[in-house]
């Protein structure tokens, strides 16, 4: 286990607006912020045609060779993530999205571009005296959290 400590700063109440891709908006409202480090929360819908990542197609090979998934029809979703800059400077959010309509649900990462169905809701808890980063490191080739 590798961690570092940090203090909450300030709260964001964040509405996302009809086709807004989640993780291009909240990163750019990092930028125009100033937000270094965050813990997020959200609830809302995705629009159809939004894809995740939905796990690696081997438990343990590499290089990874991410699964991908698009949505078909608008769902219903609720998300966790965090946000930390990485070496350059960069907001890079991680936030997983479990998506369900009717008796089907899917969980992934929505780093491949959710789109806001009409509205989600997002809480944004600003870390602050926070040093983790996210680094590459090999031999994922991954952007991990550094703390």
């Amino acid at each position: 286990m590798k961690y570092s400590e940090a203090k909450q700063g300030r709260v964001f109440v964040i509405r996302l607006e009809d086709g807004e891709i989640v993780h291009e908006v909240l990163e750019q409202f990092a930028i125009d912020h100033d937000i270094n480090a965050a813990s997020l929360t959200v609830v809302g819908g995705a629009d159809d045609g939004s894809r995740l990542v939905v796990g690696p197609r081997e438990d343990r090979g590499l290089p990874l060779q991410p699964m991908k998934l698009q949505l078909e029809h608008a769902h219903e979703i609720t998300g966790t993530g965090t946000l930390f800059r990485d070496d350059k400077g960069v907001p890079l959010l991680h936030m997983h999205m479990s998506c369900g309509r009717k008796e089907h649900t899917v969980t992934g990462c929505i780093r491949e571009g959710v789109k806001v169905w009409h509205v989600m809701e997002v809480v944004l808890f600003e870390l602050v005296d926070c040093s983790a980063k996210r680094l590459v490191e090999e031999p994922l080739g991954l952007k991990l959290l550094s703390p």
